[in-house]
């Protein structure tokens, strides 16, 4: 699999995760890592447009991870 296109599903599983989220009753502090990760989300978005695969990269990952903290625990 090619950098794009793995950086094209982690992004599908970002959205999948987020509406996960919708059944989750949120503290306002985990309402504020949702918002911090969609950030992320969004410029990884932005950086695979610009062909930046490696910041792309980066930023879903980053992404997922605050998703995973409010998720998993």
């Amino acid at each position: 699999m090619n950098e794009k296109t793995r950086i094209e599903k982690d992004i599908i599983m970002f959205q999948e995760n987020l509406i996960q989220l919708k059944e989750i009753k949120l503290s306002l502090s985990q309402n504020k890592t949702i918002e911090l990760a969609k950030q992320y989300y969004n410029d990884s978005k932005y950086y695979l447009k610009k062909e930046d695969f490696f910041t792309a990269f980066g930023c879903i990952n980053y992404a997922h991870g605050l998703l995973d903290s409010i998720i998993k625990y």
